[in-house]
C-alpha cells in the first residue's frame, strides 16, 4: 500500500495521555505505613498449583500473596464481598496507570461504583522496572489463561486453565453451580507474571518471573473484600500455561489486621458521584 505523502507528518503527533492522574484521588501512603508496622497475621490460605481457592479480607485489613516453594504466577480476582456485581476493573485500571501496577497505585472497581478496591502497599519485586524487552510484572493487560482460547488454538479440553480455577474456586465459596459462578469470573491482575508487548507486532508476550520464595506483593483492603487467586498452570511462564509440562508451586495468601485505632477511624472509599442519569 502506497503511503500518503504526509505519513511521517502524522506519525511524528505527539501523543496525548488520556487520563491524566493528577486530580485522581490518592491513598495516604504514609498513613498505610504507619499501619504497616502493627500488622499481625489473622488468616491464611495455601492455593494448591493449577488451583485456586478464596479468601475474605475486610475493610481496614491487609493481605499479601507470597511466593512459597518456587517460581509462580496468580490471577487474581476481586469483588465486593457482599456484592459480586462491583468486582475488579482491569481496562480503568490499565487505563490509568498503565499496563502493570505497583506500589501506591490501586485496583478499581467496576462502574457505576468505579472507586478504589485495594491499594498496593508494598511490592518486593519493584526493583524489576522495565526490561531491555519492554516486560514489567503485576500485569493489568492479561484477560487470564482460559479453556474457550485454549480450544480454539490447541484443541481439547483443559480444565485447569486459571478462568476454570477461579470458577471452581468460586462455586466452592458459594456453593453455587459452576455456571451461575462463572458469570462472576472477570479480567485479572496477573500477580508475579512478567509481559509486555512486542514492539514489531505488538503481541502480548510473557516470560520467566523475577518472583522467587518469599516475595509478596501486599495490598490494603479499602472495602470488604472476597478475593479468588489462581496458581497459574503455567508455573513462572517462561514457556507456556495451560499446560501440565510446568512446574508448578503454591501460592499462599495472608490476611493481617493492624491497631484498633486505626480500625477505628476508617473511612470506606464513597461510590461514584456520577448521577446515573446518563442525559435522559
Amino acid at each position: 500500500m502506497t503511503e500518503p505523502q504526509d505519513a511521517a507528518a502524522r506519525r511524528a503527533i505527539k501523543p496525548v495521555i488520556c487520563y491524566p492522574v493528577d486530580t485522581l484521588p490518592a491513598p495516604d501512603m504514609t498513613l498505610l505505613e504507619n499501619a504497616r508496622a502493627n500488622l499481625k497475621k489473622i488468616d491464611e490460605v495455601l492455593v494448591p498449583p493449577r488451583d485456586a481457592a478464596c479468601f475474605i479480607v475486610p475493610a481496614g485489613h491487609f493481605f499479601r500473596i507470597k511466593s512459597v516453594e518456587g517460581s509462580q504466577v496468580g490471577d487474581l480476582n476481586l469483588w465486593a464481598r457482599d456484592d459480586l456485581s462491583e468486582r475488579f476493573y482491569s481496562g480503568k485500571t490499565r487505563a490509568l496507570y498503565g499496563t502493570h501496577i505497583t506500589t501506591g497505585q490501586r485496583m478499581w472497581s467496576s462502574f457505576p461504583q468505579l472507586r478504589p478496591m485495594a491499594t498496593i502497599t508494598h511490592d518486593t519485586l519493584g526493583w524489576y522496572g522495565k526490561d531491555e524487552f519492554g516486560g514489567s510484572v503485576h500485569d493489568v493487560i492479561g484477560t487470564r489463561c482460559d479453556p474457550y482460547t485454549h480450544q480454539l488454538l490447541a484443541g481439547g479440553q483443559y480444565h485447569h486453565c486459571c478462568h476454570s480455577n477461579l470458577t471452581r474456586a468460586l462455586a466452592r465459596h458459594l456453593d453455587v453451580p459452576v455456571a451461575e459462578a462463572e458469570q462472576h469470573v472477570h479480567d485479572v491482575l496477573n500477580v508475579f507474571m512478567c509481559t509486555g508487548f512486542t514492539r514489531d507486532t505488538g503481541q502480548y508476550f510473557m516470560k520467566a518471573s523475577p518472583v522467587r520464595p518469599g516475595d509478596y506483593l501486599e495490598f490494603y483492603a479499602e472495602i470488604d473484600l472476597l478475593g479468588a487467586l489462581s496458581a497459574c498452570p503455567g508455573g513462572d511462564c517462561s514457556s507456556e500455561h495451560s499446560s501440565d509440562a510446568a512446574a508448578c508451586y503454591p501460592l499462599l495468601v495472608e490476611v493481617y489486621r493492624t491497631d484498633a485505632d486505626f480500625l477505628d477511624a476508617l473511612q470506606l472509599p464513597p461510590r461514584n458521584g456520577y448521577d446515573g442519569t446518563h442525559g435522559t
